[in-house]
């Protein structure tokens, strides 16, 4: 008998359905009769005569025809949408799936895979786990481990032996001995009590990340986790059904105990979980939908799922990746700007910054000159000021260097933190299978990628600050030579006036967020736990300032390529006019005033799809292959394809100078 679970007002029915040949609106009647019949004053409806709906799939939200036939329409055992006519506006109502769910209705599972093992997982390989681009298997190795593991754990067990979180309490209970009969039930209670978070759940791909990261700590082989439980939860992530975890409600010590606890309270079937197929619903539908059996937990297994930092460093690692690929493309702006306001590209030579060798900051000049060098790309705009008086230039464009070269030292060092952290064990107690014991520490603490990410986020800002102070240059016509505000007919037309508070704005909002989470800690657990990181905060915030970052950059690109139009016919470098005809692929340039936010965010998403990098990146690399050539006319040159984007997801976790890589 076909069967379909339908949301309706924010409950979810089962409906079974005797009669295949039934109706679309027989669906949607049936599930508000039984709607109306749960209901006590009936939903506020006299009868399901009074109600108006209509009804669409969770995935992807298709509207369906209330004439169509179910068993054309509908799979069985398919999840569907009830809306109540007026709900939509009403603040009261719950959609079954998440924010930006356009971007799930177009899922396709994975056939890849990323075999896990606990010591080789990159930040590269965990943010496209996130994007739902592979499914996970444990490799041969990590099984063993895992499974040597638990037998430890099943001889404590056997011999009743007393071992905080196995046969005790927790935390301020820990002196406190359960019974052998109630270690399963310690374990729910303890999963249950500890699902206390609040805020909006985390978005599918950061949901996804949480768990794969969770899976790569337990694949490691200290947890005490069974092979039977760990395959159930991989089993779950490669069918993308994800827990309701709420952003917030971790202190960062014991570990990340909140949004891990709802993570472990969807793998048992309790709780919210989604899925592609099937948007918001009880765990134990998603579950039944997709062929799998919730989690029973067994001892210590509850304490496995939850005992960590995987909350703040699978953020973090969205982070460092996003830091990553926004420095990269700062400099390309920025060198936009210079030509546009007639800059010059003195300040980047080589044997100036030879003299303050950092690595961020040779780099950063390096690209200037890939860009900007007119013995390698003739300028049209730069040869027409060569003969100028100006001898220097701003700081915001002539020490860019200097600026985004400590952003880009900075993001180095906080990867390194963060590549250390994804594949460390971040449980307590810790179950070592070759001497046979579990031994209580202090892993879960998460001061270090806390601090590390608080410092991100102080040092991306630094992006934005000078970015919008370039931005009022090009846009003030006693600076730029420009007109005012980058627009014709000035009065009529306001430009980029509002366009560029926006960015001062989000600067300013910045530097609140970028006041560090970690220097603060209370006491919580009764004084058990009496020093915390505030890693989840410091997590979260560093993604929002890096966002504004990106925001403010694009506003600087959408006003530099705007610059180009009142330079004309004039043209800048081969690079640079390819990084202009990419901008003007996605925005027009500004004739009179128009609606800006769209165009400010169809650049935006340039920038976060690295789109701009990978216009300017194969001259980039040309030029460093040459300048190799030219220094080492002997050695072998440096091929292209050696810096490409996925360069470094074959190298692992390989110690290398990250300035012979594509990723600063």
């Amino acid at each position: 008998m076909p069967r379909y679970t339908v949301h309706v007002r924010g409950e979810w029915l089962a409906v079974p359905c005797q009669d295949s040949s039934l109706t679309v609106m027989w669906l949607g009647r049936e599930a508000v009769r039984r709607y109306i019949k749960n209901k006590p004053d009936n939903g506020g409806f006299a009868s399901v005569d009074d109600v108006k709906f209509y009804v669409r799939r969770c995935k992807g939200l298709g509207l369906l025809d209330h004439d169509d036939l179910l068993e054309v329409a509908l799979e069985d055992n398919e999840f569907v949408e009830v809306v109540i006519e007026g709900d939509v506006m009403s603040p009261d109502f719950i959609p079954s799936q998440p924010e930006g769910v356009y971007l799930y209705s177009k899922y396709r599972e994975p056939d890849k895979y990323i075999a896990l093992d606990g010591d080789s997982l990159t930040t590269e390989d965990l943010v496209n786990l996130g994007k739902g681009l592979y499914k996970i298997k444990l490799t041969p190795e990590a099984e063993k481990k895992v499974q040597d593991s638990r037998e430890v754990i099943e001889s404590i067990v056997r011999e009743k032996t007393v071992v905080y979180g196995i046969t005790t309490g927790f935390g301020k209970f820990a002196r406190t001995v359960i019974p052998i009969s109630k270690l399963r039930e310690l374990q729910v209670n303890l999963v249950r009590s500890h699902s206390s978070g609040v805020g909006k759940p985390l978005i599918p791909e950061r949901c996804r990340m949480l768990m794969a990261l969770r899976i790569n700590v337990l694949a490691k082989g200290y947890s005490g986790i069974s092979l039977e439980t760990l395959k159930q939860v991989i089993e779950m992530f490669n069918a993308s059904c994800l827990p309701y975890i709420p952003e917030k409600g971790t202190v960062g010590a014991s570990g990340d105990l909140a949004p891990l606890s709802h993570l472990a309270l969807g793998l048992i079937g309790e709780g919210k979980m989604w899925s592609p197929k099937s948007g918001w619903a009880d765990a134990k539908y998603v579950l039944e939908a997709h062929g799998l059996k919730p989690v029973i937990l067994k001892p210590k297994e509850g304490l496995a799922l939850i005992n960590g930092t995987q909350m703040i460093t699978s953020l973090g690692c969205e982070a460092v990746e996003r830091a990553s690929a926004i420095a990269r493309q700062a400099d390309i702006v920025a060198a936009l700007t210079l030509e546009v306001l007639k800059g010059t590209t003195k300040a980047f030579d080589t044997d100036i910054h030879a003299l303050r060798p950092h690595r961020g900051q040779i780099e950063v000049a390096f690209r200037f000159r890939s860009l900007l060098d007119s013995d390698h790309h003739p300028s049209e705009i730069a040869e027409s000021h060569r003969f100028c008086d100006r001898v220097q230039d701003a700081y915001t464009m002539r020490c860019c260097p200097q600026v985004h070269g400590v952003v880009n030292d900075t993001i180095a060092f906080v990867k390194d933190i963060i590549l250390t952290e994804i594949n460390s064990a971040t449980d307590n107690p810790m179950v070592f299978a070759n001497r046979g014991e579990t031994i209580s520490g202090g892993n879960f603490h998460g001061e270090y990628p806390a601090k590390a990410l608080d410092y991100l986020a102080i040092a991306v800002h630094e992006l934005a600050s000078i970015s919008e102070r370039r931005i009022e240059r090009l846009c003030n016509p006693a600076l730029s030579e420009l007109p005012a505000f980058l627009v014709a007919e000035g009065g009529l037309n306001s430009g980029f006036m509002i366009a560029h508070c926006t960015a001062a704005a989000l600067v300013s909002e910045n530097k609140a967020l970028c006041h560090p989470s970690s220097v603060d800690s209370l006491s919580t657990s009764a004084a058990t736990e009496d020093h915390v990181s505030m890693g989840g905060w410091a997590a979260r915030k560093a993604l929002r300032v890096i966002e504004h970052v990106e925001q403010v950059l694009a506003i600087e690109l959408l006003a530099a390529c705007q610059g180009i139009e009142f330079l004309r016919p004039l043209r800048t470098t081969t690079p640079l006019e390819k990084v202009y005809d990419l901008v003007r692929s996605v925005v027009r340039p500004w004739i009179k005033d128009r609606v800006m936010a769209p165009d400010i965010e169809a650049t935006h998403r340039l920038l976060v799809d690295q789109k701009v990098w990978e216009v300017a990146v194969p001259y980039i690399e040309k030029y460093r292959m040459e300048q190799n050539q030219e220094l080492f006319p002997e050695s072998r040159p440096i091929s292209p394809t050696a810096f490409s984007l996925g360069s470094l997801h074959s190298r692992a976790n390989a110690k290398h100078d990250p300035l012979e890589s594509e990723d600063l």
